[in-house]
């Protein structure tokens, strides 16, 4: 049983940003009610009177944003984001207002002013009015990046611009998307590098290859990782057993099942320690050390103590982490902001986080804004 006492009194309180209100009568609740399903906790009742008479105001604490009433959902991009309701998925706004109607069976995210999504088993474009610019026609479709998209049809990836023409016919086992000039592809278990006219610049010659990041890209031969420059030229060689890509002038890499940091001529800036380690955003990391996560900073000092069971990567100046059972946010202090209460959390793009409760997504904004 619940039991909530009441107490009146004259008093000024702050909202949840911390601003000030009108000193005010106050109806206080003894118990602060929190309702799970909408995450606000009420503070209090503010009686005021207005030119109806009087009101009575809820004063609440809510970092929802837009509505958990979702079965699923994506990231916002480029102002808008893609949401599953009732089976289809349409485009909402940041006031959760759907932009474009739920009518497709998948849909992306926007790139460039477009987003794959597909109708039936085909995969075609959308622009932000919700039309095909681009006929669904694919069995795959990615996110255009500078220009162009890698698509698959019967069995091949190839690459088209934004009007839908083929720029760079279907040939490739497997096509990532265009990065500095530059994309990875596959031909018979070997990857290599085309540019955007669809010339190969790297030849078909690793085992695997990502994406170029900061001029720089991985490769891997037998079982390790090294990385190359946009030549090819092998700028620091294939010895790691895992590595990610440069960010922010370092690297993450794994020797002997540790984790440290690498610069671009391959030297030790943080020596190999962590039972885990992720690339930098923002000047933090996230590491483990046993079964705990923390960040660190780009010297190696320990930012936040190592305290959570999962974590994703800073954005916005705040960072999702997960504590017990439950995610919530913390900023570069380690300070939670916004307390742990959801079954999952997304980092923040565009000034909103994709949040999950129980099997409904829905948005929290970032309180930073």
């Amino acid at each position: 049983m619940v039991v909530i006492t009441f107490a009146f009194r004259y008093q000024p309180i702050r909202n949840y940003k911390n601003k000030l209100l009108q000193p005010t009568l106050l109806f206080v609740l003894g118990l602060a009610v929190t309702q799970i399903s909408g995450c606000e906790s009420i503070l209090g009742y503010r009686i005021g009177q207005n030119e109806s008479g009087a009101t009575i105001e809820r004063i609440i604490n809510s970092p929802i944003a837009i509505s958990l009433k979702f079965d699923a959902a994506n990231e916002f991009s480029q102002g808008l984001g893609a949401v599953k309701i009732n089976g289809k998925w349409g485009y909402i706004d940041k006031s959760g207002n759907f932009v474009i109607q739920p009518q497709y069976d998948l849909a992306e995210s926007f790139s460039q002013g477009l987003a794959a999504a597909r109708m039936g088993r085909k995969w075609g474009y959308i622009d932000k009015g919700g039309n095909f610019v681009i006929q669904p026609q694919f069995d795959e479709a990615k996110l255009f990046s500078q220009g162009l998209a890698a698509v698959k049809t019967g069995g091949k990836y190839g690459y088209i611009d934004k009007t839908g023409k083929v720029v760079i016919p279907p040939q490739f086992d497997e096509a990532k998307s265009f990065s500095q000039g530059l994309a990875a592809v596959e031909i018979g278990s070997k990857y290599g590098y085309i540019n955007k006219s669809g010339k190969f610049v790297i030849p078909l010659k690793f085992d695997s290859a990502e994406s170029f990041s900061e001029k720089l890209a991985l490769f891997k031969i037998g079982e390790k990782w090294g990385y190359i420059d946009q030549q090819g030229k092998v700028v620091i060689p294939a010895e790691f057993d895992e590595a990610k890509p440069f960010s922010e002038g370092l690297a993450a890499i794994s020797i002997d099942k540790k984790w440290g940091y690498i610069d671009k001529t391959g030297d030790f800036v943080i020596a190999p320690q962590f039972h885990w380690a992720g690339s930098i955003y923002t000047g933090l990391a996230g590491i483990a050390i046993a079964d705990q996560i923390g960040y660190i900073d780009k010297a190696g000092n320990i930012v936040i103590a190592p305290q959570f069971n999962n974590t994703y990567d800073f954005s916005e100046g705040l960072v999702s982490v997960k504590r017990g059972s439950k995610w919530g946010y913390v900023d570069k202090t380690g300070k939670f902001v916004i307390q742990p209460q959801f079954d999952s959390a997304l980092p923040f793009s565009e000034g909103l986080a994709k949040v999950k409760i129980g099997n409904k997504y829905g948005y929290i904004a970032n309180p930073l804004k």
